[in-house]
């Protein structure tokens, strides 16, 4: 993938800006999609635009409609490859949400029934507290 980028926007210290080709399982203009190197179910995989940026809002409206595109191919290989019964989708933005790699990535996660014990409430689970509500 580096070498097709532009020079300008790759960042040397960025896992995302130094992909091995061998690693994309699906890649358009403007995103690429690859497994997850520490993934939390058999199939989690890493969506990535091309480009350097950390925040989904910084993202183009060209990046944001083939990140899209790239989740819905993603969504097709994992049904086709691994079966699962249900998926998560999630981006995390800034370091206070949990964002460590500071180039965007959106997580496609399969999901399988019985793989945690209560899957109510899905990504509103991030803050475990209020994962059921709680008022403001």
């Amino acid at each position: 993938m580096s070498e097709d980028r532009d020079p300008h926007t790759e960042h040397r210290d960025c896992p995302f800006c130094r992909v091995d080709l061998e690693e994309v399982i699906i890649d358009n203009d403007l995103v690429f999609a690859r497994f997850d190197r520490f993934p939390v179910s058999r199939g989690h995989l890493l969506i990535i635009p091309k480009r350097h940026f950390a925040d989904y809002f910084e993202a183009s409206r060209q990046e944001k409609m083939a990140l899209m595109e790239v989740i819905d191919q993603a969504k097709r290989f994992l049904h086709n490859r691994f079966c699962p019964d249900g998926y998560n989708i999630g981006v995390n933005i800034g370091e206070a949400a949990g964002q460590t790699v500071m180039h965007l990535h959106v997580h496609v996660i399969s999901r399988y029934t019985g793989d945690v014990p209560d899957p109510r409430g899905g990504i509103r689970g991030v803050i475990a507290e209020r994962q059921h509500g709680g008022n403001w």
